[in-house]
């Protein structure tokens, strides 16, 4: 049947030519036996969708950039030497014990709101600020997670500095990719002078698998504006998820590489100390080297040893435990070319590192009262700095095993403050307190019991359990053989011992590389060297269009009856471009056929909706939102008829989309000149 976007009644060029022939509905639209006889802006789906290779940019050399709720950093490899990763350098400043092969997610700007610093610089400089100068500049830390969590993000969407003020967040994001930009650019100079600067690099952003489309959009939306990139050279910029960048660089390693949960000495609370997987896959190995097809498998795919062990079709999971998520995605390997397929939409949640900074910032308002932690991080906001930073040294080495308390340091401006505004010593809150697992101890420091410390870690570590098990509970995921445990939380040996314990027992493999804490980016700089390695995606939402639909009686709720000039129109029908939890290829298309209402429109503007549910009838069913538009560009026209004798003025702008790509991607051409139209979907203008 014909069916017609619901603007068509709005604008668009309605036309009359009742021997026009039927075009049939997308699978899931509503059927009728007849056409509705009318031909404007005309969706219509191909006949079966088509896979286009998509079109790869030219570049000399892959910069990523791993932009972390705690900490980030960048590393790149060049085109005649993929795999040739090169980490940036070690930066300036840092915590004493900490590889500083990454910098703290920390933006300092001055009282102006220009940049100042980001890193280590700006973390020190703001430490080192008078704290009545502290309270004008603007500090931000951990803010990546704020795209996450705002339901209505904008392009003018604001972030909170630490001391209470405000900036456009898409400014703040700009000012640190503009930072890794410069610093990569920088020492790609001094390692390849000769390297020419236009147009050589593919940029590399990591975000969370469970970002939507908007948060997407607004990362790319930061490196338009840091000039990463242009927009007439958006190509240059790719969207890696992280959990799958993870996988890519997971199935280039080998064995002694790995570490295996289930081998772990008895006792050992600490990463170093476990017993290489290597040990324990020995005999394996040695069958894989007598095995022609493995050892043809692991040189054609370029797959590590533990790849070549899995056969075509096994599966796993990769648990990306960052600052601020867990992000789950479920791949299944297949041969002969070591490609990924998706097998489950990515999910997961808010159960990052943070959780436990959330938890000692309850904890200490237990202590010292919630209302007067609310006003020393707004009135010292530099010593609440301080304290947030003593606090991370010890949570590094929280251990399940671990023996012996634990001391953190309390800012002497805290301790003043608190007796300024209480009348008594932070020691007789403690006394005072009903909190007895944290004492004051005789060097002036917060003295806290390791079974305190880990109980932090729970909320966090159970809900990072909780969304493993009821992923591996889902019939899409039977059959899984390992989980890699990734990203800087996975480094914490109470979240290993955690999984371990709980997963384990179920014949699951926990697999953690060594270098979990930089897993992420060196993945994204392999992704960037070959975007298609993830073959089939799985689609998070339903996503399609408001269309009308000739009403059948019967069929067709009476109150979406429409009646204009005579025929009878069912309103509101959702048209469904791709269902949730569907299996897309990369490159493939799904494309729709619309026409200008006026011969000098210039532009085409269509409402796009989504929802979980794969079974939505309409677009004011519960759960169905309009969650961004499809904007067409037209160039002027010729004015003659077309190329298939259409009347002047009557144009097909036939639009192609993409949803088994990292972002949703759209083109367009004027069917009549053949010629690509300038298209766009905004997730951001709702």
């Amino acid at each position: 049947m014909l069916a017609v976007p619901e603007m068509g009644l709005q604008g668009l060029y309605i036309g009359s030519s009742p021997e026009r022939s039927p075009i049939p509905s997308p699978p899931g639209s509503p059927r009728t036996q007849e056409s509705c006889g009318i031909a404007p802006l005309t969706p219509s789906q191909s006949p079966k969708p088509e896979a286009r290779a998509p079109q790869q940019a030219s570049f000399s050399v892959v910069v990523a950039i791993d932009f972390g709720t705690t900490s980030s950093g960048y590393a790149f490899s060049f085109a005649s030497d993929p795999e040739a990763i090169h980490m940036m350098r070690k930066w300036e400043g840092g915590d004493p014990g900490v590889a500083h092969q990454k910098t703290p997610t920390c933006l300092l700007l001055t009282p102006e709101g220009a940049f100042h610093s980001f890193g280590y610089t700006a973390r020190d400089y703001y430490h080192d600020l008078d704290p009545e100068e502290a309270r004008d500049w603007l500090y931000f830390e951990k803010f990546k997670m704020k795209i996450h969590s705002a339901t209505d993000l904008t392009l003018k969407t604001q972030l909170e500095a630490v001391n209470g003020k405000k900036m456009p967040a898409l400014q703040v994001f700009a000012h640190a990719l503009r930072f890794f930009k410069e610093h990569a650019l920088q020492e790609l100079r001094e390692q390849c002078p000769s390297l020419p600067e236009k147009d050589t690099v593919r940029w590399v952003l990591t975000v969370p698998a469970i970002w939507k489309q908007p948060a997407k959009q607004f990362m790319r939306e930061a490196a338009y504006l840091a000039g990463l990139v242009s927009r007439d050279t958006a190509e240059q910029l790719l969207i890696a998820l992280e959990p799958e960048a993870a996988s890519v660089y997971c199935r280039k390693l080998r064995l002694h590489q790995l570490l295996d949960l289930s081998c772990r000495a008895p006792g050992s609370g600490r990463l170093g100390e476990r017993r290489s997987i290597d040990s324990s896959f020995r005999q394996a190995r040695e069958q894989l080297r007598r095995s022609r097809h493995s050892r043809t498998f692991m040189v054609e795919s370029g797959v590590g040893e533990l790849w070549a062990e899995l056969q075509a079709g096994d599966r796993y999971v990769v648990a990306d435990c960052g600052g601020g998520t867990v992000d789950l995605t479920v791949h299944q390997l297949e041969q002969p070319h070591g490609t990924l397929k998706e097998l489950y939409k990515a999910s997961g949640g808010p159960y990052g590192a943070v959780g436990v900074d959330l938890a000692f910032e309850q904890l200490l308002g237990r202590i010292f009262g919630v209302d007067f932690i609310a006003t020393f991080k707004r009135q010292r906001p530099a010593a609440w700095v301080d304290l947030t930073i003593a606090f991370e040294a010890r949570k590094r080495t929280a251990g399940p095993h671990r023996a012996g308390a634990l001391n953190i340091s309390l800012p002497f401006s805290f301790i003043d403050f608190y007796r300024k505004q209480r009348g008594h010593n932070v020691e007789t809150a403690l006394r005072r307190s009903s909190v007895n697992f944290v004492k004051w101890s005789s060097q002036g420091m917060l003295r806290m019991t390791c079974e305190a410390m880990n109980e932090l870690f729970q909320p966090t570590v159970r809900g990072i359990i909780q969304h493993i098990e009821a992923l591996l509970a889902r019939p899409e995921v039977q059959g899984v053989k390992l989980l890699f445990l990734v990203g800087g939380f996975a480094e914490s040996a109470v979240l290993q011992h955690a999984v371990q314990a709980a997963l384990g027992p179920r014949g699951l493999r926990v697999v953690v590389p060594h270098d979990v804490g930089l897993t992420i980016l060196k993945g994204a700089v392999l992704f960037g060297q070959a975007p298609g390695v993830v073959r089939v995606r799985r689609s998070p939402l339903t996503y399609g269009v408001g269309v009308l639909n000739r009403f059948v009686d019967g069929r067709h709720p009476p109150d979406k009856l429409l009646v204009r000039d005579g025929r009878r129109w069912c309103t509101d029908v959702f048209e469904r471009f791709v269902a949730a939890e569907q299996s897309v290829a990369l490159g493939e298309e799904v494309r729709r056929s619309y026409c200008p209402a006026r011969p000098g429109q210039r532009r085409v503007l269509i409402n796009l909706y989504c929802c979980a549910a794969e079974d939505a009838r309409f677009i004011t069913d519960p759960g169905v939102r309009k969650c961004g538009a499809l904007n067409l560009e037209l160039e002027p026209a010729d004015g003659g008829p077309d190329a298939a004798g259409a009347p002047p003025g009557r144009r097909e702008i036939r639009a192609a989309m993409q949803f088994g790509d990292t972002e949703i991607k759209v083109t367009a051409v004027d069917v009549s000149t053949n010629r690509s139209v300038r298209a766009s979907i905004d997730f951001l203008s709702n």
